[in-house]
């Protein structure tokens, strides 16, 4: 899920470098909603682990 967001994040930057302004904000939203899922499913993963010991 992380690789996904990285991968999203790069390819606006090189969009935004390049001009394409529109291309470079939809995968900004899409990296920021990847990272967004990452963190919640880590969060649950790590407060499950700890209940499950």
């Amino acid at each position: 899920m992380l690789n996904y967001a990285v991968i999203f994040f790069i390819i606006a930057m090189v969009a935004g470098v390049l001009g394409f302004t529109g291309i470079a904000g939809a995968a900004v939203d899409i990296a920021k909603i990847l990272f967004l899922v990452f963190l919640v499913l880590f969060v649950v993963s790590l407060v499950f682990g700890y209940r499950a010991r």
